[in-house]
């Protein structure tokens, strides 16, 4: 299948995302700029366009330290510990200034735009219309959206779900922006329902993560917080943008730096994070444009190399243990782990020139990285999407872990794994029990907790969901927040297999492109925004969520919603359940007066939770208990796993380039604020493919010359982008990258892992080469 720009606009995939640009596509020469470096100029431009100068950073800071406290519903690093009351950064600002605007989509847009004519509108142009008001039902005899009544649209979904012949016939996706409370009466409701099918924004960024610290440890999450990073003496970081996906990061390397900490950053691209940062939220340092560096040690494997990397330091490690007793924690590995010595002869048995071919890095560079790690007392390993969108993700996380327990890097403080959740509570979406394959024993308390019967058999993660929306067998998909149509892998795939449902639902706070990508029969249900207040018949309501580090705490809005007619999270999904399951023995209503009582019953659910409603109102609330860190592992030996898997081939064929998709500095998610990538010296454009300049030689690209992308998948099909602009990047030979959303539709809808069911979005086989 190959889509041309006139083809895609045919399919209803957009050639771009994002606005207008300002003028014509720039790029700077290529350098290592500090990150935090133009934030308050960025923040400021950003205010000044959406009008909200005042309101922006004064209300996310007040909300940050009111009564309750206040989640952003951007990242999820964890808050500071010491009580920083300025422990905000760029990306927050634009995030929660974009949920806080004064502009509004209501009955009367809708009424002047067909939705054919808004499908044509870029993605940017359709959040930036403002903040949904009231329901909306699409009327296909006018091709609007017109108003309905949230009675009428409950019964609508009732009705709808009550005609099933199978309860799997309905799909209901989650993105990481649900609070727990309502993430908790939602699996309830599908699972009352009769069906496991919660596919999640989790399937398609740390699935991988989640099974390899299972099989490893027990735990499906990280074992550290942020006072291990405090006290650690050497930080890897492998596969993460911080100073775009975890902008706070950035305070916990440059403090660590500074007290003398080692830092090693592995990523193909240098990125602004892994050289020197100006605390975001340090203004007088961004005034002044003082940087601390935050890196001793920046190395560049290939696409899917790290594993090889880790494979490379392990053996290294091994191999000093002949002559330096102290390379290895030998008490530590006998009495906690299970499998080292399968371990040490796959180690042996990969050869020197096999790591070095792999991971596309020299030896010496390897050992250097090993050295580091030998050196430290206490290490911390953490990674992001950059380790977990490939084939071999689950290997390779698990191969973090080996490395981890050569020294005993496990169960005592400054040590241990430390995946980067990038968005706001998908953690705790899967704590709460969104989650297609949830275990016997979670079902069992739930079942005797809320008197249900429910569901034993597997749902569909969110590549079964489209292939089984495509193939007519899932008729109703219910989207709680998010874009599912734009974040979805194989974007016409996915647009037509939402147009073949007979119901699409949207729980959203602005309009995008899963609104206008919709089945048959469709609704918008506009929901209350993090910001705002969440006013029930027991009095003013928080949410709890989960940070990636398993802190727990309350957020509780403080702006005046947008609209007198929306109504909370919690309260649409009982409304759903109530029009769904009018003999529930659930007391839906009930729960939504107050949400106390929710968290009691998921304090009876949920392994962690106990006490719930005490102990989330503590300052900085709670953190969930991780045996792994008390060093008890859930596994079937008792012990932490060491895994032998065999090294991947990861080199691209001859005339092949690995391309792996992200993000830019000025997007969040599948939102784009601008066409800006200020940290990659890129203005006005994101139709572009980064590459190696000695790559552009041998194919005859010049600088900016448009270029066709083309990817191979799996069954031999093809996909392609046509006319993108090729900009010269520090990134390793054999390697290019570009920009998600746009190109998702490369990343075919089989081509996903098969340890993780992970769309593989970071290794996508691609030809590029002049166009026309």
């Amino acid at each position: 299948m190959s889509l041309d720009r006139a083809e895609q606009q045919d399919d209803g995939v957009e050639p771009r995302v994002g606005p207008a640009p300002d003028g014509p596509p720039r790029v700077r020469p290529y350098r290592h700029p500090a990150a935090g470096w133009g934030a308050a100029e960025s923040v400021t431009r950003f205010l000044a366009k959406e009008g909200e100068l005042v309101d922006g950073p004064r209300a996310i800071r007040r909300m940050n330290h009111e009564d309750g406290g206040f989640d952003c519903p951007g990242c999820a690093w964890p808050d500071d510990i010491k009580g920083l009351r300025l422990d905000i950064c760029e990306n927050g600002i634009k995030h929660v200034t974009w949920e806080m605007t004064r502009k509004r989509a209501g009955r009367e847009f809708f009424a002047a735009h067909t939705v054919t004519e808004l499908a044509g509108w870029t993605d940017h142009a359709l959040e930036d219309t403002g903040r949904l008001t009231e329901p909306m039902v699409y009327d296909p005899d006018t091709d609007h959206y017109v108003p309905i009544s949230w009675k009428d649209a409950f019964e609508l979904v009732g009705r709808t779900l009550r005609a099933l012949d199978d309860p799997n016939r309905a799909a209901f996706y989650t993105s990481g922006r649900l609070g727990n409370e309502a993430t908790f009466l939602y699996q309830l409701l599908a699972r009352e329902l009769g069906t496991n099918n919660l596919p999640d924004c989790s399937n398609m960024c740390h699935e991988a993560s989640g099974r390899a610290l299972t099989a490893s440890l027990g735990t499906g999450k990280g074992t550290v917080d942020l006072k291990d990073w405090e006290t650690a003496d050497a930080l890897f970081i492998l596969g993460v943008n911080a100073a775009s996906n975890a902008p706070r990061m950035l305070t916990a390397l440059a403090e660590a730096h500074r007290r003398g900490a080692r830092i090693v950053h592995v990523n193909p691209l240098v990125e602004a994070a892994a050289t020197r940062t100006i605390i975001p939220h340090d203004f007088r340092a961004m005034a002044t444009f003082r940087a601390t560096s935050t890196s001793s040690l920046d190395l560049q494997p290939r696409i899917g190399g790290d594993m090889a990397l880790l494979r490379g330091m392990a053996k290294a490690l091994l191999e000093q243990a002949a002559s330096d007793p102290k390379a290895l924690d030998r008490e530590f590995v006998e009495r906690y782990t299970h499998g080292f010595e399968e371990y040490r002869e796959v180690c042996a048995a990969t050869s020197w020139e096999e790591i070095e071919h792999q991971s596309g890095l020299p030896r010496e560079e390897i050992l250097e990285a090993a050295r580091v790690y030998r050196e430290a007392d206490r290490s911390i390993v953490s990674w992001c999407l950059g380790v977990t969108q490939h084939e071999h993700g689950v290997d390779t996380v698990r191969e973090i872990v080996n490395l981890l327990l050569l020294r005993g890097n496990l169960g005592r403080e400054g040590a241990g794994p430390s995946p980067v959740r990038g968005h706001s509570n998908v953690q705790g979406n899967r704590t709460c029990g969104i989650d297609h394959r949830p275990s016997g024993a979670f079902l069992d308390r739930l079942g005797e907790v809320c008197g249900i019967d429910p569901p034993r058999a597997h749902g569909l993660d969110t590549v079964r969901t489209v292939e089984a929306m495509r193939d007519g067998e899932v008729t109703v998909f219910v989207g709680m927040g998010g874009n599912f149509a734009l974040a979805a892998p194989d974007t016409p795939v996915t647009y037509a297999a939402l147009r073949n449902c007979e119901l699409t639902v949207q729980v959203s706070t602005k309009l995008n492109r899963s609104h206008v990508v919709h089945g048959r029969r469709a609704l918008i249900l506009p929901c209350l925004g993090r910001t705002e207040k969440d006013h029930q018949r027991k009095g003013e309501q928080a949410t709890s969520v989960e940070d990636s580090m398993s802190m727990v705490h309350l957020s509780r809005g403080m702006k005046r919603p947008a609209s007198p007619h929306l109504l909370s999270e919690p309260a649409i999904v009982a409304g759903m359940a109530r029009a769904a399951l009018p003999d529930s023995p659930t007391p839906w209503a009930w729960y939504v007066e107050d949400y106390d009582r929710i968290r009691d019953t998921m304090a009876r659910v949920l392994d962690g939770f106990e006490d719930f409603n005490r102990r989330v109102r503590l300052p900085l609330g709670f953190r969930i208990r991780q045996p792994a860190r008390e060093l008890v592992f859930l596994t079937p030996s008792g012990k932490a796993e060491f895994s032998s898997a065999p090294l991947p081939d990861v080199v691209p064929e001859p005339g092949t380039l690995a391309l792996g998709t992200m993000r830019s500095h000025d997007q969040w998610n599948t939102t784009i604020y601008s066409d800006d990538d200020r940290y990659r010296g890129v203005s006005n454009l994101r139709t572009l493919v980064f590459m190696n300049r000695a790559d552009m030689r041998e194919r005859g690209i010049a600088e900016l010359a448009p270029v066709d992308i083309t990817a191979t998948a799996r069954d031999g099909g093809t996909r392609a982008l046509h006319g993108y602009l090729a900009v010269p990047y520090d990134i390793p030979r054999g390697c290019a990258a570009g920009y998600m959303p746009e190109m998702n539709v490369l990343c075919a809808l089989g081509d996903y892992s098969t340890q993780s069911d992970q769309p593989i979005m970071k290794h996508l086989k691609v030809v590029i080469e002049p166009s026309g």
